[in-house]
């Protein structure tokens, strides 16, 4: 969806019902499609939806926002103006604001101009000035600064993210590093990530920190290398009332690293409480895939060819799993059973399983379901687990297909659907609406 703050288009996404509204303001570049594809921050995302109405956006210039012109940037003030302009076009009066690096800049601007639409202020990784003073030693020198736009617009889309200091917990995660610099390409050229640090190097808000009024909360990572913790704390120190967390790690990208704390702070800040630890039965989205025509394929090749492939298709099944966090729960013969704590991830991972095992020459048919799961001994089961088998075995060769409970928990998060009609599964008394995943 788009919102428009004057001539300019803004992007944003709107995730979850959450009785009170939650603005996501990342750092100085974002896309809110590609975001969706690394499977941490979907989960975080996700769980933030869980307790709140998340509203995700792209500032103007990055994204999938109008572009601007290198040298027509918009200033702090403009951005703010882009931010209400988003607010007003989802119908939002009032919302807490999670600003992260040079989001919690336009954060506390918009907080002390309107703290009428603020509920609360949420600042992790955040800094008030980019360029070293006396008053202000945590920051980087002007030459340093320069040095690194230097840098940044020569390496961009290559190592312009780079993952050993801005997410070290994930520099040996492959697929994570090809995913950040994918999304760096997609969140601005290189000319224009250049333009923005240069900008953003010329922000200071230190004298707007002593007129917040709003609940206050700052998440600050120990040994963040980008914005030090004493640098929240002396943020923290200026806002009146503001309370001040500092949190295990070295990851300056939020959603990297152990990211459980930080949500649990973020949800107890909005909603005054924490989720409890899950019981034997919990929510979860469970998986079924199997391969198609396993017995013809298994004849011809014969019994050695047959396991060997078998097993290259487990250790893609298993990578994929790995990667989007889902936990397999059992495999027999050329089938899995897997279980994800998102529904959007489920998804992703499921795509992502059909594409490698097709470069083998097979088609998985594939079957998600969302409900209450029971933990055992043994595995897991329940009425969720018996219906995403049945709606398993009616998915077409190289298909995803989902249950209409799915495809509304995953409403905002870039997926297309396409109905499939009406379906009686046997065991289940009522009837379940069937969608096929075809985009996103």
């Amino acid at each position: 969806m788009y919102a428009k703050s004057g001539d300019v288009s803004i992007a944003y996404q709107v995730t979850g019902d959450g009785p009170r509204d939650l603005v996501y303001v990342p750092g100085f570049v974002s896309n809110i499609e590609v975001m969706w594809d690394d499977p941490r921050l979907a989960e975080f995302l996700e769980r933030l939806a869980s307790f709140s109405r998340l509203i995700t956006f792209d500032k103007r210039g990055t994204g999938v926002s109008d572009p601007v012109p290198p040298d027509q940037l918009p200033t702090l003030e403009t951005r703010m103006d882009d931010l209400r302009a988003v607010m007003d076009s989802v119908g939002s009066s009032r919302a807490t604001l999670f600003g992260h690096s040079e989001g919690g800049n336009m954060c506390i601007l918009f907080a002390t101009t309107y703290p009428e639409r603020t509920d609360g202020l949420i600042l992790t990784g955040s800094y008030a000035k980019r360029i070293r003073s006396d008053d202000y030693p945590w920051a980087p020198t002007r030459e340093e600064r320069i040095a690194h736009i230097e840098e940044v617009e020569r390496t961009w889309g290559a190592s312009g993210l780079e993952v050993q200091y801005y997410a070290p917990s994930r520099a040996n995660d492959p697929a994570f590093v090809e995913w950040l610099k994918r999304y760096a390409r997609l969140s601005a050229s290189p000319k224009a990530a250049a333009a923005l640090i240069r900008m953003n190097s010329e922000i200071d808000v230190t004298s707007l920190l002593s007129s917040v009024r709003v609940p206050t909360l700052l998440l600050y990572r120990v040994d963040d290398p980008d914005v030090s913790a004493e640098e929240g704390r002396y943020i923290a120190s200026k806002i009146p009332g503001a309370k001040f967390i500092e949190l295990a790690g070295g990851d300056h990208f939020f959603w990297a690293g152990d990211a459980e704390p930080l949500i649990a702070e973020i949800e107890e800040f909005m909603t005054g409480q924490r989720t409890p630890i899950p019981s034997d039965r919990v929510l979860a989205t469970v998986m079924f895939t199997d391969i198609v025509g396993s017995t013809e394929i298994a004849s011809a090749k014969g019994d050695q060819a047959w396991l060997a492939l078998l097993e290259r298709h487990h250790q893609l099944v298993r990578a994929q799993l790995t990667r989007w966090r889902g936990r397999e729960e059992n495999t027999a013969g050329d089938g899995f059973l897997a279980t994800f704590d998102g529904p959007a991830r489920a998804i992703r991972c499921a795509r992502s399983i059909a594409v490698d095992v097709r470069r083998l020459g097979l088609e998985i048919r594939c079957g998600l379901h969302t409900g209450e799961i029971e933990i055992r001994a043994d595995g897991v089961g329940g009425l969720a687990v018996h219906i995403g088998a049945r709606i398993a075995a009616l998915a077409a060769p190289g298909e995803v297909l989902v249950s209409r409970t799915v495809r509304d928990l995953v409403s905002g998060a870039g997926l297309e659907f396409a109905f499939r009609g009406t379906q009686t599964l046997k065991g289940v008394t009522e009837p379940w609406d069937l969608f096929a995943v075809v985009g996103g």
